[in-house]
């Protein structure tokens, strides 16, 4: 057995039954979820004051690049059925290290790869604890979460650490040829993950390990080498958020990325990647980031209260999770 029919397997497994055609979840991650876009951007235009115009627009591009960009992380890691609730805490170590190298005169870039590489040696830690000695990813992550807390507040002393001449503030609040400099950077992190799933070997491997990792093991998938990297990905990407949100508030923030995992994993949820592992498309993990970054810009410009958009927020995870149940049910009903 060869990866490629591990991955047709897992595709025809996924989103066709041989007797019924194609089902909800074929229909549901082709043209459900865009759907769903369109129609919540239109009502939004309709019942929320200024949200079509222009800077609103830039403003949503802008707001929604940090989670999305944890989210294109973070479906690496569900994809193998995995999980990561450590990249909130992530954003704040990186955004402090980006920081800190910054106001030692360490140059823009160095102090930008210095916060990635912290993410990304934070996931390496997840994805050996999680794939070499076996445990619950559930588990280390909330683990690692708590500690990379408390790193973070160790390094600042649990105050932030303010630098008006940031020397890498234009990741966060520059533009590019009239574009956000963070939507370019999202579009560039998903044009790679894109590739990485969907055009190479690597990415049919970690399609593999998610939907079966013993039959992904005997046809000659490194199991332990794909879910360690799978974390060490969102790390990386975590980090680079991590840096983009303290160039964008040119401070290093003990509290940043509080609660981003759970917007993150909504995202990946919300655009089609099973919680169960093996089945998902990157795009639409754009997809639902997009939907859950108009949603919170609508509730706010209709001065919708803090607490009711956490309400909405959480009815949206938990719509997520079911679309997901329903999507698996045809599977079930079929064996």
């Amino acid at each position: 057995m060869t990866d490629h029919t591990i991955a047709g397997e897992r595709h025809e497994t996924a989103w066709r039954s041989p007797e019924r055609g194609p089902g909800f979840a074929y229909w549901w991650d082709r043209l459900g979820i865009v759907a769903v876009l369109i129609v919540l951007v239109a009502l939004m235009a309709v019942i929320a004051p200024n949200f079509a115009t222009v800077d609103n627009l830039l403003n949503i591009a802008r707001s929604i690049s940090i989670n999305a960009i944890l989210a294109a992380g973070m479906t690496f890691v569900i994809l193998t059925a995995g999980i990561d609730l450590s990249v909130g805490s992530i954003v704040a170590v990186s955004g402090v290290v980006a920081v800190l190298s910054a106001v030692a005169d360490v140059p823009a870039p160095l102090a930008i790869v210095a916060g990635v590489l912290a993410g990304a040696v934070a996931g390496l830690l997840n994805g050996l604890l999680t794939s070499y000695l076996a445990l619950a990813a559930f588990i280390v992550t909330l683990g690692t979460m708590t500690c990379l807390r408390g790193l973070a507040y160790t390094m600042t002393d649990g105050q932030p650490i303010v630098s008006n001449t940031l020397n890498f503030r234009d990741i966060g609040n520059g533009y590019m040829l009239g574009v956000p400099v963070p939507v370019v950077v999202m579009a560039v992190v998903y044009l790679v993950a894109w590739f990485l799933l969907e055009r190479t070997r690597y990415g049919r491997h970690v399609y593999a390990v998610g939907g079966n990792a013993e039959a992904a093991r005997l046809a000659g998938v490194n199991v332990r080498a794909v879910t360690t990297s799978v974390y060490v990905l969102a790390g990386a990407c975590a980090g680079l958020a991590g840096v983009i949100f303290a160039a964008r508030v040119v401070s290093a923030q003990p509290t940043a990325g509080t609660g981003y995992e759970l917007d993150a994993i909504a995202a990946v949820v919300l655009g089609g990647t099973s919680l169960m592992g093996g089945r998902g498309r990157i795009l639409g993990t754009l997809v639902g980031s997009i939907i859950l970054g108009v949603l919170s810009t609508g509730l706010i410009l209709m001065n919708v209260p803090f607490f009711t958009q956490l309400l909405v927020k959480g009815v949206v995870i938990i719509l997520a999770i079911g679309i997901d149940s329903l999507k698996r049910r045809p599977l079930r009903l079929s064996r």
